[in-house]
């Protein structure tokens, strides 16, 4: 998972932005570019009282450790190298998922599945994710790092957004589900009801963003190379591009992905999934992380349900188990159906982000007023 492997790093591309160093931006927050050069690993401490702990240590030079072991399955052996902060090397054999460690360092192997039937399943340690040369620890450590710097721009991208009235909508699918589509149509039913502009994120070509500027709405493309998923940095980068008017509706959409961008606030209001029927309806329980991040589920192409066997309710209710407040809505941007339902809940969003900069906005006069009295009863 992205949170821990840094895909992307240094790749991303911005148009009209075509290097990398630190900026203050118009909005109230910085972004800046990191240069990692060190690394973290634990070192165990015991002390005379024969108390234990361990803590990171971050050095500017990498000195990792490699050790081998054995695992032995039903049918074959196999050894994997694990990469260790530190630590002496072991050998060891297991078929089972356990947990075991050695000089404080714990280790997660997770090869047997469910109900006895030999499935592999890397996704039940701390971290919820695998990496090989990373112990859970460090990755737990990892992405909470990438987190809580993503998370910082988010606020900044929040605050900037609740300051200007615009309504941030975080479009989240997989590729070929319909999301330019959809929001080429939506542009063109909002161009005299809203001010509309698109954050178009993909690994390569600027092929979307042009499909939009083709509507009238401005557009930035943002690329991310390798990357996976857009995150709050990019997202600032390209409001500086934009110059959005207040009580704008910002439409952000996400590289095409199921998994990652779940991860990443970009400092929207709401995280719009987008499943087309012809996807299948079990997708909410293969990727839950991003339906339970995602507030609408947008059901699209229901055009076409006649010719498939999709079963509408069964996708609803594997949604609603791994999020029962999620709202739904069925859409098809080529028959139009479902469209002002679409519509309706986009414009009652940006008539609450724009009521909500108002109501600041006298508070923020009332205040003045109130100081410029007392001013005036002190002369």
């Amino acid at each position: 998972m992205c949170t821990v492997c840094g895909c992307g790093q240094g790749e991303t591309k911005i148009e009209g932005h075509e290097h990398e160093h630190e900026h203050d931006h118009s909005h109230p927050h910085t972004h800046e570019h990191d240069h990692d050069h060190g690394h973290v690993h634990g070192h165990e401490h015991t002390h005379p009282d024969g108390t234990s702990h361990s803590h990171p240590h971050e050095h500017g030079h990498v000195h990792p450790h490699v050790h081998s072991h054995e695992h032995s399955h039903t049918g074959h052996d196999h050894g994997h190298d694990h990469l260790h902060d530190a630590g002496a090397g072991h050998d060891h054999s297991h078929a089972d998922s356990e947990l075991h460690g050695e000089g404080g360092q714990m280790h997660y192997h997770e090869h047997k599945g469910s109900a006895g039937k030999g499935d592999l399943h890397y996704g039940l340690g701390p971290a919820h994710a695998h990496a090989p040369g990373l112990t859970q620890e460090r990755m737990v450590r990892i992405e909470q790092d990438i987190l809580g710097k993503n998370n910082r721009y988010a606020d900044g991208n929040r605050k900037h957004f609740a300051e200007h009235g615009i309504f941030a909508v975080n479009l989240v699918s997989s590729p070929g589900s319909g999301k330019t589509t959809l929001l080429v149509k939506t542009i063109e039913l909002l161009k005299d009801k809203a001010k509309v502009a698109v954050v178009e994120g993909d690994q390569q070509t600027s092929n979307d963003a042009d499909r939009i500027r083709a509507t009238g709405a401005p557009a930035i493309q943002v690329n991310t190379g390798k990357g996976c998923h857009l995150d709050a940095h990019m997202v600032g980068h390209a409001l500086e591009r934009l110059a959005l008017p207040d009580d704008s509706l910002l439409m952000i959409e996400n590289v095409g992905n199921l998994v990652c961008p779940a991860a990443f606030d970009l400092g929207e209001a709401h995280k719009v999934v987008i499943l087309s029927v012809t996807e299948g309806e079990d997708k909410p329980l293969k990727y839950p992380d991003m339906f339970n991040a995602a507030d609408l589920m947008i059901l699209n192409k229901v055009d076409l349900l006649p010719y498939l066997t999709f079963d509408v309710a069964k996708c609803v209710e594997f949604a609603r188990r791994v999020n029962p407040k999620l709202e739904v809505l069925q859409v098809s941007a080529t028959s139009g159906a479902g469209m002002g339902e679409w519509l309706g809940w986009l414009l009652a969003g940006l008539a609450q982000a724009k009521g909500s900069r108002e109501a600041n906005v006298d508070l923020l006069k009332k205040r003045i007023a109130e100081l410029e009295a007392a001013l005036a009863a002190k002369g």
